[in-house]
C-alpha cells in the first residue's frame, strides 16, 4: 500500500519503458514511504491523446507527449515524506526513462485504516493483521 495509479499517452513509451517507469515510482514509494518492496499496488492506463490533459495551472510548464501523471491513494504521510516522493519521483524517471520534470504531475489522496481492504473481505489494518 499504497495503491499507484500512473497515466501516459498510448504510444509514447515502449512496454519495456512503461515497466521501468513502475519500477521507478515504486522504487520512490518504498524510499519515501518506508514501505515493504513486496508491498506494491499499481495500475498503469495508456490514454489517447486527446483523453490526457495536464495544462500548466498558471506556473509556465509546458508539457510534451511524454506526460506522467502518478496518482497515490494512501494512509497519511509527513509532508516531508510527500516532498522526498516528489523529488524521488523525479529523479527517478528522468535518470530511467528520460521523463523531464515538466512532464511528471503528482497526486496524493489520503484516506485512514478503515479505507482498505486487501482480500477476503477483511479490513486488514482494523483486524490488526496489517500494523
Amino acid at each position: 500500500m499504497p495503491l499507484v495509479m500512473i497515466d501516459t499517452i498510448r504510444g509514447r513509451y515502449d512496454e519495456t519503458e512503461l515497466r521501468t517507469i513502475m519500477d521507478a515510482v515504486q522504487d520512490a514509494v518504498v524510499e519515501a514511504f518506508g514501505v515493504p518492496e513486496t508491498d506494491r499496488y499499481q495500475i498503469l492506463t495508456q490514454h489517447e491523446p486527446f483523453e490526457l490533459v495536464a495544462l500548466d495551472t498558471g506556473l509556465g510548464i509546458e508539457r510534451s507527449e511524454r506526460l506522467v501523471i502518478v496518482r497515490l491513494a494512501s494512509k497519511q504521510r509527513t509532508q516531508d515524506a510527500k516532498v522526498q516522493l516528489y523529488r524521488l519521483l523525479a529523479e527517478n524517471l528522468n535518470d530511467r526513462v528520460g521523463v523531464e520534470g515538466n512532464d511528471l504531475v503528482v497526486s496524493i489522496t489520503e484516506n485512514g485504516d478503515a479505507d482498505w481492504s486487501f482480500g477476503h473481505g477483511t479490513a486488514q489494518f482494523l483486524s490488526g493483521e496489517l500494523g
